[in-house]
């Protein structure tokens, strides 16, 4: 089985207690999150061995944090504690049908401090799965820090995943860098994005022209999600959709990221030698998997806690 490493930002989720209803105070829960964290987690419950890198507050949400990850079987040895900054929190609210809208305090935050330097010795050394997605862009120093990360796990050997995971709010001017993103997406061999992501970072390119791009990079297969409807399978001589389950949402803050995580645990067991990317039948059987882990995560609310077990998507 081939371990998952998952770095980038961890960070607390304070989630309204209001769905739809804008009546009455509005309260928030803290739950554990950060799209990276969140994908570690996921392969943890999916019983792969699972670590995420990155660095939090020596603060009360930091500490709540990590053990949090622990609780759920991450192994949390490369995670830095800083004093220099504090654990980012994001406040969500939900309409009613589960749909989220952000308000981030970060910058400053604990996870953007992260340097090379931090990272465990011999990390690559083994093969591995290495997943990054693009909050880790928003800060020039991160970026370079994420971006020779990528390009160190890939020349060890190691598989590198990609998540868009857009969230524009993070970027100066509440606007994603669409080329620094198009970089990182093109150091991946497996990339994640949703449609709405597609049509952002093609601007006014057709998007099987901007995929053939992509793949022509080098990337190996392009998971196109798009909610409710049929995801979009696409690789070098494979174009498929799959339709997901049919599911009432409550919160899905997690759906995402329990899709890869899906995906990802699926692919750890299989292998990540040359020819996983070319196997048709392996790449529809994942796929199915990782549908059947996002729509159980958004019928819960937040994210860790959200994330399913084996026994949760028989």
């Amino acid at each position: 089985m081939t371990p998952m490493i998952a770095f980038g930002e961890a960070l607390v989720d304070m989630l309204s207690s209001r769905l739809g209803d804008d009546s009455g105070p509005e309260t928030f829960t803290p739950y554990a999150g950060g799209a990276p964290a969140n994908v570690a987690v996921a392969c943890a419950r999916l019983n792969v061995p699972s670590q995420f890198l990155g660095m939090v507050g020596d603060d009360t949400f930091g500490h709540f944090i990590i053990r949090e990850l622990q609780h759920h079987g991450v192994d949390t040895s490369g995670v830095v504690l800083t004093q220099e900054a504090r654990t980012a929190l994001a406040f969500v609210s939900r309409d009613s049908a589960g749909e989220r809208t952000f308000d981030f305090y970060r910058p400053p935050a604990a996870d953007l401090l992260y340097r090379l330097e931090h990272l465990p010795q011999g990390v690559f050394e083994n093969p591995a799965i290495l997943h990054l997605c693009s909050n880790s862009l928003t800060d020039p120093e991160i970026a370079e820090v994420t971006l020779a990360m990528a390009n160190m796990a890939k020349r060890a050997g190691c598989l590198v995943s990609v998540d868009a995971n857009l969230r524009h709010n993070l970027w100066p001017g509440d606007e994603a860098d669409a080329s620094l993103v198009t970089q990182l997406l093109d150091g991946a061999e497996l990339l994640k994005l949703s449609q709405e992501e597609l049509d952002y970072l093609r601007a006014d390119h057709p998007a099987e022209s901007w995929l053939s791009e992509r793949l022509a990079a080098g990337v190996k297969v392009i998971l196109i999600t798009d909610g409710p409807n049929d995801v979009l399978l696409k690789g070098v001589g494979i174009d498929q959709r799959i339709a997901p389950p049919q599911v009432a949402a409550v919160d899905t803050t997690a759906g995402g990221d329990a899709f890869i995580g899906g995906l990802l645990a699926e692919l750890s067991r299989h292998g990540i030698d040359e020819g996983w990317h070319q196997d048709p039948d392996f790449l529809t059987h994942a796929v199915e998997i990782a549908c059947r882990c996002g729509a159980h995560a958004v019928t819960r609310p937040g994210a860790y806690a959200a994330l399913p077990t084996p026994a949760d998507i028989v």
